[in-house]
């Protein structure tokens, strides 16, 4: 799913291109896309887009006399900007909207279509789309603590939940905890103050290197692969490499359809994390520290 950083990359790209013109056509692909009736979306043809904002993971485009279209990109949902008039993609797209310099294509490659379009009119109908959770990049200390204990969580859990910190999702909260040396298991109400510091600036440090990096990468060219796999990442769909601080071998916690990437040395003082199913799974076999961990490897390898 689309993180901040990703989302600031995606209005970084659309500024130029779209605020301060007007939406000539809105062509919509699939009926499940447009989740709201009143007001149409045609209210909004024909209407300059004169700023635009991020609300959380979403993507707010506002027209004048206070309309406004909200993007939730979910899991696969992406932009993609092409010439005037491009078609809509057959398998995956969802949807166009046509400007005088170009058009702005919805796609969304998963079998299960989430992604959604809401139109709005008025700050206090838009208001009830925030989830509510606190913007990390301008909330202090204080602030941040606050959000942070509100309820007793895992830390992977609390960073993760929309109501309580804002446009974090499952790979910069990898990326934060690893840079913060904390278990992504550890309930937010055991921390120490300087745990919370430490957490408070990992935080803010990887959200800002991160969107930095990727506006540079991308420069003027419209962001074509946003992904929640980049290089240079530190422990973040590298399951089995080696960690480049510490060099131990990330490890993965894997629940449903989501992913805990950590390493144990940075983090959980060399011991392994449970995988609920497959530590039911082994019982005592499973192993519980890095060297365990080893000892079974070398076992396995070993000829019969």
């Amino acid at each position: 799913m689309p993180e901040l950083p990703d989302i600031e990359l995606y209005l970084s790209a659309l500024q130029p291109r779209i605020v301060g013109r007007a939406l000539e056509r809105a062509r919509v692909a699939t009926p499940f896309l447009l989740r709201s009736v009143d007001p149409p979306l045609e209210a909004v043809v024909g209407r300059r887009v004169v700023a635009q904002r991020r609300l959380g993971k979403r993507i707010i485009w506002e027209f004048d006399q206070e309309l406004f279209l909200v993007f939730h990109l979910m899991i696969a949902g992406r932009f993609r900007w092409r010439a005037r008039g491009a078609a809509i993609p057959r398998r995956h797209g969802l949807a166009a909207f046509d400007f005088a310099e170009g058009t702005l294509l919805l796609t969304e490659a998963a079998t299960r279509k989430r992604a959604s379009l809401h139109v709005v009119r008025g700050e206090t109908a838009l208001a009830q789309h925030d989830p509510g959770g606190l913007e990390v990049m301008t909330a202090d200390r204080e602030a941040f603590t606050h959000a942070l204990q509100k309820e007793s969580h895992t830390l992977k859990r609390a960073l993760t939940d929309p109501h309580l910190l804002s446009g974090i999702g499952n790979a910069y909260s990898d990326e934060i905890l690893h840079r913060a040396r904390l278990s992504p298991l550890k309930l937010t109400r055991q921390l120490t103050p300087d745990e919370i510091g430490a957490l408070h600036v990992a935080m803010c440090e990887t959200l800002a290197e991160w969107t930095s990096r990727l506006q540079q990468e991308a420069g003027a060219e419209f962001p074509e692969k946003v992904t929640a796999f980049h290089e240079g990442m530190a422990v973040h769909g590298r399951f089995g490499k080696p960690c480049p601080s510490c060099g131990a071998p990330v490890q993965r916690i894997v629940h449903g359809e989501d992913e805990v990437n950590y390493c144990p040395g940075c983090q959980t003082g060399g011991r392994l994390l449970a995988d609920r199913a497959l530590s039911r799974l082994l019982k005592d076999d499973w192993p519980r520290t890095l060297d365990d961990l080893e000892r079974r490897r070398q076992k396995l390898a070993k000829p019969c």
